[in-house]
């Protein structure tokens, strides 16, 4: 029994790590209606940047992530405004093409820039996101524990904006009906540079938070997106909670699977899921019936 609570901690843990991940890619989803394919790329340039901040200026992870915060907000609104927004009238697949050019541009860009070498943050000398935590014979990663409290602050931030402020109802309007709330006034296209300024942003949080528990390399997006793909499915394209609630169920998943049946064999179980939520309930936990889109 406590090996199964020391693992259902270290899933839910894990769960913390891909909900911070999934929150931006939920949110451009659902407010642009576009699927960013280069999602993972964003974050490995998040990671970069706040490696590249401790190596030079000696700062925390933790401090780096506000100014990345920024920066990639800037970089996910130009995305929108320079590559997105041109093909908004055209096809879902001519989009999709759009992103994953974007995804393989940056990824190479990547390699050409450092190579295919792996780098670590310095947490030698850092107090704050080191060791463990104990509860009785139960340990608790500390780096793991604040991006969970991270992305439950987060999700709660992101809540309270969209539905308390004139700009997050402005969002909400443009996410339900747009030509309506053109109509009403709305500067969609502002909208959409902001909402994926702010999907891109998470990203710049994510990138803080991760940085000290893996390390760098211009392909670490590729698994943590695949990943992300499934839980925004799992919760309902669209939906903050649904993707928070399904970070958590596949990040359990994961943990059991690696412990219970096989390590490698643990991505099957969570890509069967997907499998089945697909099949038989395309719109998620919480989709609003817009999840076979």
């Amino acid at each position: 029994m406590e090996i199964f609570l020391q693992l259902l901690i270290n899933g839910l843990m894990l769960g913390g790590t891909f909900a911070i991940i999934s929150i931006g890619l939920t949110l451009i989803f659902g407010i642009v209606r576009v699927v960013n394919f280069a999602h993972g790329e964003f974050l490995m340039i998040a990671m970069y940047g706040v490696y590249l901040m401790n190596l030079q200026f000696g700062l925390h992870p933790y401090v780096a992530m506000l100014p990345m915060f920024f920066l990639m907000f800037a970089l996910g609104a130009v995305m929108q405004r320079y590559i997105i927004q041109p093909l908004l009238s055209a096809s879902d697949e001519i989009q999709i093409f759009a992103t994953v050019g974007v995804s393989t541009a940056l990824m190479n860009a990547g390699l050409m820039v450092f190579g295919a070498d792996v780098y670590s943050v310095d947490m030698s000398s850092a107090v704050v996101g080191t060791g463990m935590t104990s509860i009785g014979s139960l340990t608790i990663n500390n780096g793991q524990l604040m991006t969970f409290i991270v992305s439950i602050l987060l999700i709660g931030a992101l809540d309270w904006f969209l539905k308390y402020t004139f700009l997050g109802r402005a969002i909400r309007a443009t996410a339900q009906h747009r030509d309506a709330a053109l109509l009403m006034g709305v500067d969609v296209k502002k909208i959409y540079i902001i909402a994926f300024g702010l999907g891109a942003g998470c990203l710049g949080l994510a990138g803080g938070l991760m940085a000290p528990q893996y390390p760098v390399f211009p392909t670490v997006g590729t698994f943590f997106v695949l990943t992300a793909f499934i839980i925004v499915v799992l919760g309902g394209l669209g939906s903050l909670h649904g993707a928070f609630l399904g970070a958590l169920i596949i990040g359990v998943v994961d943990s059991l699977a690696g412990y219970y049946i096989a390590p490698d064999l643990k991505e099957v179980v969570y890509f069967s899921i997907f499998i089945a939520i697909l099949i038989f309930r395309p719109t998620g936990l919480f989709g609003a019936g817009r999840g076979s889109e």
